[in-house]
C-alpha cells in the first residue's frame, strides 16, 4: 500500500498513532456485475425495479438498471479492508456518512481513495478514533459516493521498560 500523499510504501495493520491528517491511500478497482446486483437484492430483499427490471429501468432517468447504494458502499468497505491497513489493528467501524452522487451502472468499475481528515487519542479504550474522508469513484473519476467513515483503531503496545542490573559500586 502506498500512501498517495507521501509515495511511501505502508505496513499492513497501521497503528493508531500512523495515521497522520492528510495520509492518503487508493483502494484497486473492482467492477460491479449483473451477478453482484442480483445477489445484493436477495440478501438484502430489496428488490426495487430500478436495480431488478431492465424494462422497467430503461424508462427512467438513468435508462438502465443501476446498484444498489448500499451495495457500492458494502464494496467499497470491502476494497478498503483489502489494502491491509486495519489488519489487527482496527477495534470497530464507529460510524459513516455517504452522499449518492451518482449511479454506479453494470459494468462500472468503481475505486475509493480514502483520506485521514482526523485523528482523536481515546486511551481508556485502548487507542484512538480516526475520521476517514472517502470517495467512491467510477472509471470515468466521477465521484458516485462520497462522506466520512470513523474507525477506532489500536494504539502501538506499550514497550515494557528494559530493567538493568544494579551496578556494583566502587
Amino acid at each position: 500500500m502506498t500512501d498517495k500523499s507521501t509515495g511511501l510504501t505502508l505496513n499492513r495493520g497501521l497503528w493508531f498513532e500512523d495515521f497522520a491528517e492528510g495520509f492518503v491511500v487508493e483502494t484497486k478497482g473492482r467492477t460491479i456485475t449483473e451477478a453482484d446486483i442480483v445477489n445484493f437484492a436477495g440478501v438484502s430483499g430489496d428488490f426495487n425495479p430500478l436495480h431488478t427490471n431492465a424494462e422497467y429501468a430503461k424508462d427512467t432517468q438513468f435508462g438502465q438498471r443501476i446498484a444498489h447504494g448500499t451495495l457500492v458502499f458494502s464494496v467499497a468497505t470491502a476494497l478498503a479492508y483489502q489494502l491491509g491497513m486495519l489488519d489487527d489493528t482496527s477495534i470497530a467501524f464507529t460510524g459513516f456518512e455517504m452522499k449518492l452522487r451518482g449511479p454506479v451502472y453494470i459494468g462500472d468499475t468503481i475505486r475509493v481513495q480514502i483520506k485521514v481528515g482526523g485523528r482523536r487519542e481515546m486511551k481508556a479504550a485502548g487507542g484512538g478514533l480516526v475520521t476517514f474522508d472517502v470517495k467512491i469513484l467510477n472509471q470515468r473519476d466521477e465521484v458516485v459516493q462520497k462522506g466520512e467513515w470513523s474507525m477506532l483503531v489500536r494504539s502501538k503496545p506499550q514497550q515494557a521498560p528494559v530493567a538493568h542490573a544494579p551496578t556494583e559500586s566502587a
